[in-house]
């Protein structure tokens, strides 16, 4: 069954600037128009089952329906939104069984990848890291959730360059879609933005150690938090989830 309609808009609604000025052709709007829907679904900004309505949004980005469609097809393909015809466009429930084999992808990469930069690093490539985490504080004491966020993503795509690997990111990024928009819904709990910097610290602290085993096992430990969260999350937010 089609989730119900409803009227349900962004959290923050920000003034977009229109896209319909755009030089390039139907396709380049498109695609900006799926990257802007695909952030803003990731962010939480339009909840799990919210209606997309194609009116609203070519009035949003200032464009015409086609390329609307075309990004809402691009982002059904991505398992962000659900089109039912008859029935209209809606953001995708979180798929509850999808986040476990996501979590583990995630955890194969980037434990193999912090490995390696434990092995490799050097104090500059440290240095990079450390600049990562102190862009968390700042967030952290601002009360800057999406800074935060930026920040963490900043962290782990350092250490795939280091690494000397950086498609090793590229390809945890487009597993883990699913886990971002439970990670979101985390940021809010007191004192999770603090744990989530110890934890980076104790990757850091590894990898500046030389300590590979160590680093993995920091690295395991960090990205399999949200596991244990996740029922949590359901009970809260029932209708999110599938």
């Amino acid at each position: 069954m089609p989730p119900q309609a409803n009227d349900e808009s962004p959290r923050r609604e920000r003034r977009r600037q229109p896209l319909g000025g755009v030089p390039a052709g139907r396709s380049t709007a498109a695609s900006l128009v799926q990257d802007e829907l695909r952030r803003a679904i990731l962010a939480m900004e339009i909840t799990p089952g919210a209606a997309l309505v194609e009116k609203d949004l070519t009035a949003r980005f200032g464009t015409s329906r086609t390329p609307v469609r075309e990004a809402l097809i691009r982002l059904k393909e991505e398992g962000l939104v659900e089109i039912f015809p008859q029935a209209g466009t809606f953001v995708a429930r979180i798929p509850t069984e999808a986040i476990p084999e996501a979590v583990f992808i995630r955890q194969a990469l980037e434990c193999a990848t912090v490995a390696l930069v434990a092995q490799t690093g050097t104090e500059q490539a440290i240095a990079r890291l450390d600049a990562t985490i102190a862009r968390q504080h700042e967030a952290l004491e601002a009360g800057n959730q999406e800074g935060f966020h930026l920040a963490d993503e900043a962290f782990h795509e350092t250490l795939a360059v280091i690494a000397g690997y950086p498609g090793i990111w590229k390809i945890a990024h487009a597993a883990k879609s699913q886990i971002d928009r439970c990670r979101r819904m985390t940021l809010p709990v007191p004192g999770r933005m603090a744990m989530v910097i110890r934890e980076h610290l104790s990757i850091v602290d590894a990898v500046r150690r030389h300590d590979g085993p160590a680093a993995e096992v920091a690295m395991r430990k960090h990205l399999g938090t949200l596991l244990p969260d996740l029922l949590h999350l359901q009970v809260e937010n029932p209708g999110y989830f599938v």
